[in-house]
């Protein structure tokens, strides 16, 4: 990885971290639906770097999330999980073509990107909204939080994600 886009991966941790700490963090839509948007850096992250360093950098960038929002570990556990998952969810998605060299998320449609996201999201949320509440007691509780968080998280995702996009059209 160059020195450019580790200043860019760099750029793009504290940006999503802000983001979420400042903005995201203070609004509950409903009462209960509080978007995660900092799994963009999980998502946008290069998949050829180093797994260890990329497993760390999840720890890390849950625990900063976790050390502003009070949360006691949960984004941190939730963000290990979708980084340790990650290359399963990408060979559900894209097949065995993302083991290729030239294997970049860009080149991808917008539906195999949209699916990789959701399911990121979609895991991220279960880890944390199961450990959150701790019972099953509370499943419907559990899945209702997850259902309408997911949502909320892909909207906001996909908007940020699509203002953010380098491409043109």
């Amino acid at each position: 990885m160059g020195r450019n886009n580790v200043f860019i991966h760099i750029v793009r941790f504290i940006l999503l971290v802000l983001v979420q700490v400042l903005v995201f963090n203070q609004l509950n839509f409903l009462g209960f639906i509080n978007p995660m948007v900092y799994i963009l850096f999980l998502f946008w992250y290069p998949i050829k770097e180093n797994r260890m360093l990329f497993i760390g950098l999840g720890f890390v960038l849950g625990l900063v999330i976790d050390i502003f929002s009070d949360t006691l570990a949960l984004h941190s556990a939730a963000s290990v999980t979708i980084a340790y998952l990650r290359p399963a969810m990408m060979r559900f998605v894209f097949g065995v073509n993302y083991e290729f060299q030239s294997f970049r998320l860009s080149n991808t449609t917008l539906v195999q990107q949209f699916t990789f996201l959701a399911l990121l999201i979609l895991v991220h949320h279960v880890v944390f909204y199961s450990l959150e509440i701790f019972s099953l007691a509370n499943l419907l509780l559990i899945l209702k939080k997850v259902v309408f968080n997911v949502l909320g998280s892909i909207v906001m995702c996909t908007l940020l994600s699509s203002l953010f996009s380098t491409e043109k059209e």
